[in-house]
């Protein structure tokens, strides 16, 4: 007992490293049921993209197989998956990478 008494800041190692915490992102995915005019329509709908940024998002989806459609906290891109699922889309949620 006497030994943590005696303690002192040599003892503990005061650095620290600390990351910033990266966001989290929603990712929608390409199917093979909805069609592309859907895809954007929701992006417009539910996200506020502008016609032109949701026709760009929605061609990610059909050309790379998914696109970017959010970015932020853990929390808020379980919101988005879960509505994205309430229109039939495919999405899930990650880590970014960047």
């Amino acid at each position: 007992m006497a030994d943590t008494l005696e303690r002192t800041d040599e003892d503990t190692d005061l650095r620290t490293v600390v990351e910033p915490d990266r966001p989290w992102i929603t990712l929608v995915w390409n199917d093979p049921v909805n069609e592309m005019t859907y895809v954007a329509w929701v992006f417009k709908s539910y996200f506020g993209f502008s016609p032109a940024e949701a026709r760009k998002r929605m061609l990610q989806v059909h050309n790379d197989g998914k696109a970017v459609v959010a970015t932020g906290s853990r929390e808020e891109m379980e919101r988005h998956v879960y509505a994205m699922h309430g229109y039939g889309l495919w999405a899930t949620l990650q880590k970014d990478d960047e």
